[in-house]
């Protein structure tokens, strides 16, 4: 019995070790429904490997294989020069931030001075965006042109516009309050509480809101072009193009810049005003510099509505937002960081931001001294631009005051300033004309003297225009003006026809 059963264990050994035959041994019991799938998977391989077709497609395609995966190993082993660079940047930055809590710390002082950056942006486009749905609410004719500078195509109008525009203003507002959630998710919250899926579904509605917006303004009809009304010329009966169009209303206003110095009312064009006193001479107006001093904002609004610059209640709140917000929201993100540093250097910036936001004066100051021909100063760095920004940072209630100063001292009509008139006289600006004696003289060296206007200046001015073209009247005119021999009189007085 002991042979029997080392017989019994050597047998087993031995059949564990011999190789696996597909062959059914005689000694086990196969059922009939093992044997025919046995025979059948065994038929198969043999008809595919003796089918002289299958060894011609899959031989070849193995040898390719075999050299594609070879040529893969050699190209992983040649590193390209951007995963190197990068690998060398993580290496940098693990090696600055050895310890996850630091990298942690790192990320989220990111994440708030992005969120930050971010919502001041909102914050300083809103309030022009709060006008414009004002405006389309409202739907004034001013409000109409207005609208259709800044949304339509070449400013003109198309088909159902206010539904357009509805539109894409929604867009601009649903942007806006998207970020603002997103702010005070990241305020609110800390890193390991916020809610994942609000803080992806606000980037993701505030990103998609504008894009789709701009998209629509460019593929709705506000970017397309209609042509509504094709003016003809009643003597040529041919249909008149908008380029020819276009150049016309140019040569006329070129004309109107060479011929038309005075308005219909005797108010004479200042082509080159000057700014009224310095920018210390404060003393000339006090009331002015009182309300610049202590209502700067409001001030600083009113003015640049009456030169046209927009809304003041938008200048307001956007001036008050640029030299506000930026230490309120930085200083609120400081809050949800552990490094004492990074809170610091946080509220520092905001406080550098709330003092940079003075250059929004600065901005507007540059533009009203190029509309208006205003001379710039040069004290910064030789370029007026550069003076007119530091004026403002270094002096901000001195330069608004000298603006305002110098609105005061002109009438403002569109783009141009005149000279303004005091008890039927009109006062002059400080323009130098030309005397007989070939001298010039200010024309503002008698204040108190009348001015007439010639008769035939004022026929120049006043052509009729009603059978002609306005170019081709103007062109007239200045010919015949042109043909009489003008002298300029010294000094500037000329008697009325009726005394």
């Amino acid at each position: 019995m002991i042979s029997t059963g080392v017989l019994t264990v050597k047998d087993e050994i031995e059949e564990t070790n011999a190789p696996k035959s597909n062959t059914p041994s005689p000694l086990r019991k196969t059922s009939p429904r093992e044997a025919s799938s046995d025979e059948t998977a065994g038929n198969r391989r043999y008809s595919l490997l003796h089918n002289s077709s299958f060894h011609a497609l899959t031989a070849p395609s193995s040898k390719f294989w075999q050299i594609a995966e070879g040529k893969d190993e050699m190209s992983r082993a040649v590193q390209s020069p951007i995963n190197r660079s990068l690998r060398e940047r993580l290496r940098m930055l693990n090696r600055a931030l050895p310890k996850k809590s630091q990298r942690n710390t790192w990320f989220e002082v990111n994440n708030q001075i992005l969120n930050a950056l971010f919502t001041l942006m909102c914050l300083y486009q809103h309030p022009k965006r709060f006008h414009h749905l004002v405006m389309l609410l409202r739907w004034k004719p001013e409000d109409i042109s207005t609208l259709r500078k800044i949304y339509c195509k070449n400013g003109t109008y198309k088909p159902h516009e206010w539904a357009h525009m509805f539109l894409v203003i929604i867009l601009l507002h649903v942007n806006c309050f998207a970020q603002y959630a997103l702010c005070g998710l990241n305020l609110g919250y800390k890193r390991s509480k916020r809610p994942a899926i609000g803080v992806g579904l606000c980037i993701s509605v505030a990103i998609a809101a504008p894009a789709i917006a701009g998209f629509y303004t460019i593929v709705s009809p506000l970017g397309k072009e209609y042509d509504y009304e094709t003016p003809i010329d009643e003597e040529a009966q041919v249909p008149i193009t908008a380029a020819e169009k276009r150049k016309d209303e140019f040569r006329l206003k070129s004309f109107e810049k060479r011929l038309s110095f005075m308005r219909g009312d005797g108010k004479i064009v200042e082509n080159s005003p000057k700014w009224a006193g310095g920018i210390f001479d404060f003393w000339d107006d006090l009331s002015v510099a009182y309300l610049s001093l202590f209502c700067s904002f409001c001030v600083f609004g009113w003015n640049m509505e009456r030169l046209g610059f927009g809304n003041m209640y938008v200048h307001i709140a956007t001036f008050i937002l640029f030299c506000s917000a930026p230490f309120w929201i930085f200083n609120l993100a400081a809050l949800n960081i552990n490094d004492e540093i990074a809170r610091q250097v946080l509220g520092f910036t905001g406080v550098v931001l709330c003092a940079l936001g003075f250059l929004y004066g600065g901005y507007w100051r540059i533009r009203m001294r190029k509309r208006f021909n205003l001379p710039g100063y040069t004290s910064c760095c030789g370029k007026p631009a550069v003076s007119d920004c530091a004026l403002w940072l270094c002096c901000c209630w001195c330069s608004l005051a000298q603006e305002v100063r110098t609105a005061n001292s002109y009438e403002i009509v569109e783009d141009k300033l005149y000279g303004k008139q005091s008890d039927g006289n009109l006062e002059l600006g400080i323009t130098q004309v030309p005397c007989e004696d070939g001298t010039m003289r200010d024309n503002n060296s008698q204040p108190n003297s009348p001015l007439v206007i010639p008769s035939d200046s004022a026929g120049i001015l006043t052509a009729n225009l009603s059978t002609r073209s306005p170019v081709q009247s103007l062109e007239d005119s200045s010919r015949e003006g042109m043909a009489q021999a003008m002298t300029p009189p010294c000094p500037l007085m000329i008697e009325r026809q009726g005394n």
